[in-house]
């Protein structure tokens, strides 16, 4: 063994100091790109993201560390895994090599791998140097062969995955050159240097040509180890450094939330025009992207054929941040582009695609975010250029005038109750709830119903609730997401202050889009209220003995998970669980359930937009949900409700399958 170790460490011992000279020249190429980076981020805005400081580690141990979210998908989340546990060991074993020969070793003449650690250390540094062979030879055959749609394969992936695979294979090379000297006993631990040390002769003549071979194998692994090192900060590799700071720092409020512009009054822009107009979170977030194509496969808006995919927005943002580089750099971070980046770098069109509906946040292993920069970019095109469709316009309109979008007098907002008895807070507020009907609850014929339907239930439950009638407007969700957040804070301050005078502290809602506003978004604005969707509500009055079903329901449903109800506000339990507990009721599941569920269409604004483009998306969930068998589909939403109805009727399936909302079904049962 110490015939071999010296074989092994004696290597260095004359090369050392050009060693040290190269590896210092590789960090200083390695820093000095990554304060290229980091100074390009900082000419965004501020963002303060160092609280809860234990939680953000967590984020990192479990999905930087742990891939929580990459092995999701088995194959490339086993490809990745491997790639990344691999050639994590091997960094920490050259640490400790390092360690020992530099410092322990050189000062203090003192070895500690050697004996069972080394023999460990060796076993354990083969298997994950093998396993991240194998995880390039996966990743390659996957990028090469299969060649999946939403992997857009550059000359830099092809180099990247090169250098790695070089970088391993030179360093067991290496190994087994060192090997085959003496080909000692014990190294029978390091297993795949033993196999290939096997190749070379190991008789007394070819020992000379071994050793050669080994320095001039172990200077070409050296290069290519510093090459990699180097190259990091200035491809796509540099995801090792930013993406787990990309998880540190990602948002911890909740999904559904949009941050408000502050002091709207007083701002003289409004939304992103340019990239110093973003959050320097919101230009990581471009570095961060691995392009992986995960938020891509997911969206909606790109599955039906829009011109939207969540991936090439934020490419595109990081090569105008990169072709904007040197300006920026010149001027300090004060470049005024004279191209507002929504409708050139970002199109409208694809901006005006977007649902919101977060499946690609919910898919993106390293959290980047793509609404808040939609919704920004929105703004400024709403708010300082006046750039929308006419449907739009006409919906802003309908909301300054009646707080609807509909062109209805505010009214008649609760002529849908007046046979119902039901209390109005401006003739008693002493009641425990306040209802909040929402738009389509209160104006939409289909959806008046499902109102109907869950006052009846809150009735029979002995519930105390009652409604602002017409002193209801709307909670301004969907004018945000349009980019009209002056319109939208207006509405919001309005409710607030009418809540205020009535002593509200607890909120039923229908819609789910009124539920993620109120509860994550009114407290911007000092409305801090406890709000209940009414699944969430209906259930625990079932399971207090409250409601009880007295007839069977005979059917095959399939529910419908709502984007705002699931995966901005994680609510996937409660509504299976109601439909669960009725008798001779089948619940079946669509592939696309839950987490990612996809979206009916709707949200984001385009519930009163044209869908011109691609197919309709709410024809491809209906013919995901008819592909169950399902007779019924359940929803909990009232824009799910309204587009899956036209998707069934678009498609002509009518006759073997209806849509009915979650109430409809209990109150029947009731």
């Amino acid at each position: 063994m110490e015939i071999t170790r010296e074989i092994f460490w004696n290597v260095g011992s004359w090369v050392r100091w050009p060693v040290y000279g190269l590896g210092l020249l590789v960090v200083i190429i390695f820093i000095l790109g990554l304060v290229k980076r980091f100074r390009l981020w900082r000419i965004g805005k501020p963002d303060i993201r160092n609280d809860q400081i234990l939680k953000r580690i967590g984020t990192v141990l479990s999905y930087g560390l742990f891939h929580k979210r990459i092995l999701k998908e088995p194959y490339p989340g086993i490809m990745h895994l491997f790639i990344f546990w691999g050639f994590l060991f091997l960094l920490i074993g050259t640490a400790l090599i390092f360690l020992q020969e530099d410092f322990t070793r050189l000062i203090f003449d003192k070895v500690f791998i050697q004996g069972s650690f080394y023999l460990t250390f060796s076993f354990i540094l083969d298997l994950f140097g093998l396993m991240a062979i194998i995880g390039v030879l996966l990743a390659a055959f996957r990028r090469y062969i299969l060649k999946p749609e939403r992997l857009d394969n550059k000359l830099e992936d092809a180099f990247g995955l090169l250098l790695i695979f070089l970088v391993l294979v030179t360093g067991f090379t290496n190994e087994g050159l060192r090997i085959a000297v003496t080909r000692p006993e014990f190294e029978r631990y390091s297993f795949v240097g033993w196999e290939i040390s096997k190749i070379f002769s190991s008789s007394e003549q070819a020992i000379a040509s071994l050793k050669t071979a080994h320095v001039v194998c172990w200077w070409f692994h050296v290069l290519l180890a510093f090459t990699f090192i180097g190259y990091v900060a200035y491809s796509k590799l540099i995801h090792l450094i930013t993406s787990p700071l990309n998880q540190f720092f990602r948002s911890l409020t909740p999904q559904g939330e949009i941050k408000p512009i502050p002091d709207i009054e007083n701002q003289e822009t409004f939304g992103v025009a340019k990239l110093q107009d973003f959050t320097w979170k919101q230009l990581l977030d471009t570095d961060a992207c691995t392009r992986c194509g995960r938020c891509q496969d997911n969206c909606p808006a790109h599955l039906s054929g829009k011109p939207l995919s969540p991936k090439k927005v934020i490419q595109d943002l990081r090569n105008h941040l990169n072709q904007s580089a040197g300006n920026l750099k010149k001027q300090g971070g004060g470049q005024e582009e004279t191209v507002p980046i929504g409708g050139n770098v970002i199109l409208e069109d694809e901006l005006w695609a977007c649902t919101t509906c977060a499946a690609c946040q919910e898919a993106c292993p390293v959290f980047v975010q793509v609404i808040d920069k939609v919704v920004d970019l929105r703004r400024y095109l709403v708010l300082m250029e006046s750039k929308f469709s006419p449907e739009v316009k006409l919906f802003f309109k309908n909301m300054e005038t009646n707080s609807n979008p509909w062109t209805i007098g505010f009214a008649t907002r609760a002529d849908w109750a007046k046979d119902l008895n039901l209390k109005n807070l401006s003739e008693n507020k002493e009641v425990e709830y306040l209802l909040w009907v929402g738009c389509s609850g209160s104006f939409d014929e289909r959806n008046r119903k499902v109102s109907r339907s869950l006052v009846s239930l809150l009735q029979k439950a002995g519930v105390s609730f009652g409604i602002l009638g017409s002193e209801e407007m709307c909670c301004g969700e969907t004018a945000r997401r349009m980019g009209n957040e002056y319109l939208a804070q207006i509405l919001m301050q309005q409710n607030i202050e009418l809540f205020s005078n009535y002593g509200i502290k607890k909120i039923i809602t229908l819609c789910p889009h009124c539920f993620n506003t109120f509860k994550n978004e009114y407290h911007q604005f000092g409305g801090n209220y406890r709000v209940f969707h009414y699944s969430e509500l209906l259930l625990n009055l079932y399971q207090e003995g409250k409601l009880k079903w007295k007839t069977g329901i005979e059917m095959k449903a399939a529910y419908h998970d709502s984007c705002y109800l699931g995966r901005h506000n994680g609510i996937y339990n409660a509504p299976r669980m109601l439909l669960n507990s009725l008798p001779d009721t089948k619940v079946v599941e669509m592939k696309r359930n839950r987490a990612k569920s996809f979206c009916c269409g709707a949200g984001g604004g385009r519930m009163w937009m044209e869908e011109t483009l691609g197919k309709r998306i709410n024809q491809l969930r209906v013919e995901q949900i008819a592909a169950t068998g399902a007779s019924v589909v359940a929803t909990a939403c009232p824009y799910c409700l309204t587009m899956l109805e036209d998707g069934i009727k678009e498609k002509g399936l009518e006759k073997g399958l209806s849509v009915l909302d979650i109430t409809e079904i209990l109150d029947k049962a009731c």
